[in-house]
């Protein structure tokens, strides 16, 4: 009967790997809301640098 029980309890570490990979999309989400002004700012500042037209052609 032992035996029975040991071979019937098999971990599965198919699911670790989901399972982690959740966890970090989780904490990414949750660190995107935290800062989302200041990134919203850091994009928008980006953007604003890279495709306004009027420095670039006052430059040349």
């Amino acid at each position: 009967m032992k035996q029975l029980n040991k071979h019937s309890v098999k971990t599965n570490s198919h699911g670790m790997g989901t399972v982690e990979v959740v966890i970090i999309i989780a904490i990414l989400v949750a660190l995107a809301l935290t800062f989302r002004s200041a990134l919203t700012g850091y994009a928008g500042s980006v953007m604003t640098h890279v495709f306004d037209e009027g420095k670039l052609i006052s430059q040349l």
